[in-house]
């Protein structure tokens, strides 16, 4: 404290008594040293508006990476410094006000507390001398008079002057002193306001607490910041600061409440300044902003309904009859992830007699409108998912869910010997695409691949983990893409389609280079399709309105944009696909037997350590084989490869085959697989149980 007092109270106590001796008048000394203080902190204000505007303007991006790095945080701090650098964004910008504001006011605590140091000039040792003797006069200590012992002096000596008379010099201070004019308009900003005594000095904390609330009216209407909070905030801070303000002015003397008044007056003048210098409205799309809190606001009352329908299914799940049957539960993250467990559960329809319980997180899950009486689906919120999890007492749990036991979805607690069976929501690598550590808690996995069979063990070896069961199913999406897609009549474009379908990941083709892309493959005769990942349209509402926006005017029946995923026709009628690192390209290929374009954009790494298994994840060897990959640098060329990849497709379409056979576990018959083993598993706990019983009910002859 006494660092700032010197470095901070004694710059300010010169221009404390600059003030005072122009003006010769302590309460206007104040006010007008109140507005230099604000006109020397002005670059800073301007600052802080620019900065707060970027914030205000990224507002949709930060959110849309939220989203996006919703389960990796760490992913999402690297995102979000990134974006801080393209914007030229401070997050200490908006603190630099406080910072600067504290020391002032202590040192102007400093100032106000010493007139004889500050305002006087008296010297050191004459001061002493004047505190020591006033101490005296009180009966008390030096230490006890405190920090307010030169104010102490200044009464004191306009009292009984000639108290003080035998002190060396004292004529002069004392002069100086009885002509130092500490009152305005009535008020001795001196005098420290008592909350129990009803004076005029009174006044300064009422004023101190309207100016703040007429300061946060003003700034809840016009701060670049504050227009976007709720009401709530808006007025919990308005409170607060009133709170703060009243509190704040009955502890130190009325000179500091004055200077925090007319702080909060000369703020409003400053906020609009800086508003008609930097003007929000020029900088900030505020229609994309209220569009957001629209979607806020509606997502919120249907919060409120699905509240209420998690709650009703909660208590239908753990129905003591319903528990007492539930032998295998699936649990799906959201509607769009039946298509993993379909093939799986259309063979455990048509071979047992099982029941079969699917849980999903999506309240709009196509599963309550599939109609078949031996799948019971429930809706469960994030709040019961946790719960639930811990309270299950099946034999069998199927999940496409990564990361069990590390996050919110745990192991049952009540029944530990649960078999959890994990299977693959894509046909990539697992050490590249997922968290270390994140099948570490599964009991089986079910294999796309050899590839997915060995990385499994590599793991468990490099994590010194317990050996889980691995069982050769393969991927039942693709079998039924393929089915599906075989049944359908093919008819030759009449022009070649190009589909770019990239992924929602950080640097995909939508963000970095679609323009590019888009500007080398029209005009060559194609007909091109974009159909963005289902997860960005919906992530990033905003982005895709406005390349909607921006490829209007292009659109035409050889030009167009998607966002209907209700359908793959698109991807069964593509002659080629351009991508970056989706899976679509897995799904595309292997089906239409077809060749993929890859743009090299930054590659998906989920798993940073991945390198430490000697093994190139199928993501990147693949790429060679079911077509070509070009460089972000190199997408001016696309369509020439486009040409290339047509035509030599039917040298593609037999490696994509070969590639196809020799990697896919059990290539058409998967889901009768995996329907098999979890019906053998079943059976043999149930015959386990029925064992158990038996020799519990057979009496001991011994």
């Amino acid at each position: 404290m006494e660092i700032i007092n010197t470095l901070v109270g004694t710059p300010l106590g010169w221009l404390m008594r600059f003030c005072y001796y122009i003006f010769n008048d302590y309460g206007l000394a104040i006010i007008i040293f109140t507005l230099l203080t604000k006109v020397i902190m002005f670059p800073i204000s301007l600052l802080v508006q620019k900065n707060s505007i970027k914030m205000v303007k990224m507002k949709p991006r930060l959110d849309a990476l939220r989203y996006q790095y919703v389960d990796d945080k760490d992913a999402f701090i690297d995102a979000q410094s990134a974006l801080y650098k393209e914007e030229h964004y401070s997050p200490m910008a908006g603190v630099w006000p406080l910072l600067l504001q504290l020391p002032i006011i202590f040192g102007l605590l400093d100032v106000v507390y010493k007139p004889l140091k500050h305002i006087l000039h008296v010297a050191p040792a004459t001061i002493d001398a004047f505190v020591s003797k006033t101490a005296s006069l009180m009966g008390m200590t030096v230490e006890e008079l405190g920090s307010t012992a030169q104010l102490t002096v200044v009464e004191k000596v306009r009292a009984m002057p000639e108290a003080f008379s035998e002190i060396a010099g004292a004529n002069d201070v004392i002069s100086a002193i009885n002509s130092l004019k500490m009152d305005f308009l009535g008020f001795n900003l001196a005098e420290t306001p008592n909350i129990a005594v009803l004076n005029a000095v009174f006044i300064v904390p009422i004023l101190a607490g309207l100016s703040a609330l007429l300061m946060c009216v003003i700034q809840n209407h016009i701060n670049v910041l504050q227009i976007e909070q709720s009401r709530l905030s808006q007025w919990g801070m308005t409170a607060f600061m009133i709170a703060f303000s009243t509190f704040f002015a009955f502890i130190v003397p009325a000179g500091v409440g004055l200077y925090w008044t007319f702080g909060n007056l000369f703020s409003i003048i400053v906020m609009y300044l800086v508003n008609a210098i930097y003007s929000p409205k020029k900088y900030i799309n505020y229609e994309a902003l209220e569009e957001m809190k629209r979607t806020a606001a509606e997502e919120k009352v249907e919060a409120k309904r699905n509240k209420a329908l998690a709650k009703k299914y909660y208590r239908e799940f753990f129905a003591p009859d319903n528990m007492r049957e539930m032998k295998l539960v699936f649990y799906a993250e959201g509607s769009g992830y039946y298509k993993y467990f379909e093939a799986i559960i259309d063979a455990l329809l048509r071979k047992s007699d099982l029941t079969i319980h699917y849980v999903t997180s999506d309240p709009d899950d196509a599963i309550f409108k599939k109609g078949e009486p031996r799948i019971h689906p429930y809706y469960v919120d994030e709040a019961r998912l946790i719960s639930l999890m811990m309270k299950l007492e099946a034999d069998i749990v199927v999940m496409t869910t990564p990361d069990l036991e590390k996050y919110h979805i745990k192991r049952s607690r009540v029944k530990p010997n649960i078999e959890y069976i994990y299977v693959d929501h894509g046909c990539s690598s697992l050490n590249l695409t997922y968290r270390t550590g994140a099948l570490d808690a599964f009991n089986t996995i079910f294999a796309v691949s050899r590839e997915q069979a060995i990385e499994v063990r590599a793991m468990e070896k490099l994590r010194h983990t317990k050996k889980k069961r691995i069982v050769e199913v393969g991927y039942g999406l693709l079998d039924n893409m393929i089915a599906e897609y075989g049944s359908k009549e093919h008819v030759e474009n009449e022009k070649k389609t190009v589909l770019i379908a990239p992924s929602w990941q950080y640097d995909n083709i939508m963000d970095s280079c679609l323009d590019e892309l888009v500007a080398a493959v029209t005009g060559h005769g194609y007909r091109v399709v974009i159909r963005p990942h289902p997860q960005y349209v919906r992530r990033f509402p905003m982005k895709m309105k406005e390349i909607i926006e921006k490829y209007r005017p292009n659109f035409s029946d050889d030009f167009i944009i998607e966002t209907d995923f209700s359908s793959n026709v698109t991807v069964y009628t593509a002659d080629v696909l351009i991508t970056d690192w989706s899976n679509i390209a897995f799904e595309f290929s292997f089906t239409t037997d077809k060749p993929s374009l890859f743009i090299n954009t930054e590659m998906k790494v989920v798993n940073r350590d991945y390198k430490k298994i000697p093994l190139t994840p199928f993501d990147v060897t693949a790429r060679a084989k079911i077509g070509r990959a070009l460089e972000k640098s190199e997408v001016p060329a696309a369509a020439d490869a486009v040409a290339e990849l047509i035509e030599h497709g039917d040298d593609y379409r037999d490696r994509i085959r070969e590639l196809k056979q020799s990697h896919f576990y059990n290539l058409g018959s998967s889901g009768e697989v995996g329907a098999d083993y979890i019906i053998a598993r079943l059976r043999r706990r149930a015959e386990r149980r029925a064992k158990s019983a038996a020799r519990s009910a057979t009496p001991d002859t011994k």
